[in-house]
């Protein structure tokens, strides 16, 4: 079992403006420290988002390199899953491979692919019906 994640961020006030609803969707918590945001359900496994060094923000994050490729997260139903995906929509983030939506990996996969901010890919997959 993961206990947290932290990832670095370009902008934290940038990415808390993504991050805070999204994972209230999700059923998360924000609790702000003084060195950035994190993000619990029940006491579990958290995210912690922190601001990158200055020195290194000039690489950037691309989720083709060697590190993360994406967060994927548990809906809790197909409506859950196109709730968020309007959010998304709404609030001007980038829903990947929208053309395909929701079935982008296949007629069984019922998922939202979309970018916070950095570009980070997340994905938000419904529970498998029958």
């Amino acid at each position: 079992m993961l206990h947290h994640i932290e990832i670095y961020v370009s902008d934290l006030e940038r990415s808390i403006a993504f991050w805070t609803p999204f994972m209230a969707k999700l059923g998360y918590a924000p609790d702000r420290w003084s060195g950035g945001m994190n993000y619990v359900k029940d006491g579990l496994a958290y995210l912690c988002f922190l601001p990158a060094p200055k020195e290194h923000l000039r690489a950037g994050y691309h989720r083709k390199r060697v590190g993360l490729n994406h967060l994927a997260f548990t809906g809790e139903s197909r409506a859950h899953v196109d709730e968020i995906a309007a959010w998304v929509k709404a609030e001007g983030y980038t829903v990947l491979y929208e053309s395909e939506y929701p079935h982008a990996t296949g007629p069984d996969y019922y998922a939202l692919y979309c970018e916070d901010p950095d570009r980070i890919k997340v994905e938000v997959v419904a529970p498998f019906e029958d």
